[in-house]
């Protein structure tokens, strides 16, 4: 359990049960699994579809930041929705607005109306993501919060891992239609949304009140560092989902950079909640960020022109560092997040931490765009190793990973 300082790590000699069969969380991680699912599918196809109908790179990096931005908007407003709606009507209404969209793109691949769509989907998106980290505080106790975040980090990596490489090659391969009819899964999520209530019903509903005065002074102060840590790596992240189909010409090579990044992203978002646990979150963040940098100056390296056939391999290999770096740290920083500002704060916490993940996602596919459209793949991958080391240096040699 926490102790009075503040504590992340649980007690290894005292057995725990499964943090899957915590009641209410099967319902919430399958709503989880199902949101992402139609988020994978469309994270690389609608900026591939926007380049479909004649925009540029800067264009289909756009689509994807707006669906951020919306996001963003939508993860500040969630707790007026939770208060009016309820845990049930509002993830109702998450999934819906992600799901329905989808079928939207079928009738144009106009830069504007994507973007317009992408806007509808951050909406649900944002309402999704806020109430999947809040409830996963709030179903299990502290000394399992990072096995929780782990099994929720795995729920929502999944989809990522099985549908973001496989998504390119079925838009060109079978057909754009498959891809957005499949993207409306979302809306399956429906009908979990009450059994999910029910069990934060059970738990308090697993809010918190927002933070005032000092104490909100005192959360910014404990947030700067993973929130910095948080918004490079997934800026990195946002650019590879976004350029990886038009950064490698051949079909096999994008699958497998996509499945090297997303699998391992995967596999360690789960795998770190075990550490935080026994050993505290703040440790492995710096070694991750500066493992991230190196990965995307290696993906940098494989982007340039003249390398023939070892610029793909080069870029599956950076796709494998910064997915290891990419999973890790965002399990990392979230449980060290809600560590450093405590329980009460377990909402703020819960809404800082989502807004900083998608507005780095959209940053990385805005800046990136750019730069590639200015310049080079190599300058933007270079760009983002250098942001992503500089913080990685500031948290080797900060206080941030210390309790104030």
């Amino acid at each position: 359990m926490l102790n009075g300082q503040g504590d992340d790590r649980a007690d290894p000699e005292r057995p725990l049960p499964p943090v899957w069969r915590a009641p209410g969380m099967r319902p919430l991680l399958g709503s989880a699994a199902l949101g992402f699912a139609g988020l994978s599918l469309l994270l690389p196809v609608s900026p591939l579809w926007a380049l479909h109908g004649g925009a540029d790179e800067l264009g289909a990096g756009l689509v994807n930041t707006v669906l951020m931005l919306f996001t963003v908007v939508a993860q500040l407003l969630v707790g007026r929705l939770l208060r009016r709606l309820g845990w049930a009507g509002t993830l109702a209404l998450g999934s819906c607005l992600l799901g329905l969209p989808s079928l939207g793109h079928l009738l144009t691949d106009g830069v504007g109306a994507v973007a317009a769509l992408a806007a509808v989907r951050g909406l649900g998106f944002g309402i999704l993501t806020v109430c999947g980290a809040t409830g996963v505080a709030a179903l299990v106790e502290p000394a399992r919060r990072g096995r929780a975040v782990g099994a929720y980090g795995l729920a929502i990596a999944l989809p990522q891992c099985l549908l973001v490489p496989i998504a390119p090659w079925l838009a060109e391969g079978v057909g754009f239609w498959l891809v957005f009819a499949c993207a409306a899964v979302p809306l399956l999520a429906v009908p979990l949304a009450p059994r999910v209530a029910r069990a934060l019903h059970e738990t308090a509903d697993g809010s918190a009140a927002p933070m005032e005065g000092r104490d909100a002074g005192r959360l910014c102060r404990v947030l700067v560092g993973p929130i910095a840590a948080l918004l490079v790596i997934t800026a990195a992240g946002g650019a590879i989902l976004t350029f990886t189909p038009s950064l490698l010409s051949d079909s096999t090579a994008v699958y497998l950079a996509l499945l090297a990044f997303t699998a391992t992203a995967a596999l360690c978002r789960w795998r770190f909640g075990h550490v935080a646990d026994r050993r505290g979150a703040a440790p492995a963040i710096a070694p991750l960020l500066l493992a991230g940098a190196a990965g995307l100056a290696v993906i940098g390296a494989g982007a340039a022109s003249g390398l023939g056939a070892g610029g793909p391999v080069l870029v599956v290999a950076g796709m494998l560092v910064v997915g290891v770096a990419y999973g890790g740290l965002q399990n990392l920083t979230l449980v060290h997040a809600f560590t450093a500002a405590g329980e009460q704060a377990r909402s703020s916490v819960s809404v800082a931490w989502n807004i900083g993940f998608d507005a780095g996602t959209g940053l990385g596919a805005l800046v990136a765009g750019a730069l590639a459209t200015a310049s080079s793949y190599t300058v933007a991958y270079t760009a983002l190793a250098a942001a992503t080391a500089f913080v990685g240096v500031c948290w080797a040699g900060a206080r941030w990973g210390k309790e104030p």
